[in-house]
């Protein structure tokens, strides 16, 4: 199999227009015709990580981090960045990095922490804007069901929870052709007034070119008249940290408890207990202090992330409990989520997770 299957795979669960604009996800090293012999799946990639790749034999190396954030000036093994790649390089292992987009996605990273905790009514914290768009087309009433259901097909009509979502309404159009034209109706040289149907539907702006083609293909005119708009509205499904709820209500201690349970914590850090129970959760993997006055505002009884300054404790204001449990601890099943994707699509290709701990935080 080739490196590009899995990728594709991958990009099609968390496309890489997804990013944040720091960020630097994608192939990092190899090609994408590499025939493959296993993928090794990890939160960061180490020069460890690198000699387990080696000893199972796999030549793919999927990471949740990018080793390479910055550009790279020099290759001379100085620090354990350059010595890493230049260990891939020689040994001819390919590393994808698959970050912000995941974590940006529906069923990304956070999902996968507020899955762990058992949270139900769950949505994105904090919803992007201004990744959505409007096509606005004029079909035949003849063809309306094909030009429809292929805009569907190509991913066209999702909002929220629903899917097949259009509009149309019922006009005339004019149009005549030139000599040269060879027109579906009408005549060429001719003015023509035909009725047609105005077909509007939303769109993810990451599906538009796979859009425009199924219009193209579908559409019986010549020449196509359509337009596109560009929406602000907030989009529900892409975005920043998990809101969700617990089925029984906690009380702090016994909510602080399960976090050192489930994420495997020897300690919390927290700011003061506001004697009431958990119930309403918000969460980020990663560094999430930004997303605090996101949890603050939807009333959230905790917010668990990691990463805080000194100073941005204080930011709660005794309106929620901060539970900041650490980076790698808040991060560290998203291996499973590469594991999910790659085991559904391609059931027989040789895929691991890492068994090497690269949280580079120790508790004394």
């Amino acid at each position: 199999m080739q490196l590009k299957e899995i990728t594709n795979e991958l990009e099609k669960f968390a496309p890489l227009s997804y990013q944040e604009l720091y960020d630097n996800c994608g192939l990092l090293t190899g090609h994408t015709n590499q025939e493959l012999t296993g993928a090794l799946l990890c939160l960061d990639c180490t020069e460890a990580v690198i000699e387990e790749a080696i000893q199972k034999k796999c030549n793919l190396i999927i990471s949740h981090h990018p080793i390479i954030f910055s550009g790279l000036k020099k290759l001379n093994g100085s620090n354990y960045v350059e010595r890493t790649i230049i260990k891939a390089i020689q040994n001819n292992i390919a590393i994808y990095a698959c970050h912000t987009n995941l974590d940006n996605v529906k069923l990304g990273v956070n999902k996968k922490i507020a899955d762990k905790l058992g949270l139900i009514n769950q949505q994105i914290l904090a919803p992007k804007r201004s990744l959505l768009k409007k096509l606005v087309t004029f079909v035949p009433e003849t063809h309306l069901e094909n030009v429809r259901e292929s805009l569907f097909q190509a991913g066209a009509g999702n909002i929220g929870n629903y899917d097949n979502c259009s509009f149309i309404t019922e006009g005339i159009g004019s149009f005549k052709g030139n000599e040269q034209s060879n027109p579906f109706i009408g005549e060429k040289g001719k003015l023509s007034l035909e009725k047609e149907t105005r077909l509007e539907l939303i769109y993810e702006t990451v599906n538009e070119s796979q859009m425009l083609s199924a219009l193209k293909q579908s559409h019986p005119y010549e020449e196509i008249a359509y337009d596109i708009y560009q929406l602000e509205n907030i989009y529900q499904n892409i975005g920043s940290g998990r809101t969700g709820e617990l089925v029984n209500p906690m009380k702090e201690e016994e909510f602080l408890t399960l976090l050192k349970t489930t994420f495997k914590v020897k300690f919390i850090k927290h700011t003061s207990f506001l004697n009431k129970t958990i119930q309403k959760v918000a969460l980020c993997g990663g560094s999430g202090s930004f997303l605090l006055k996101n949890a603050i505002s939807l009333k959230s009884d905790i917010y668990i992330s990691s990463d805080f300054k000194y100073h941005e404790f204080f930011d709660a204001e005794n309106k929620v409990l901060i539970a900041d449990i650490g980076h790698y601890e808040t991060e560290q099943f998203t291996p499973e989520i590469f594991y999910e994707i790659i085991s559904n699509k391609f059931p027989t290709f040789a895929s691991y997770l890492t068994e090497t701990n690269t949280n580079p935080v120790n508790y004394f």
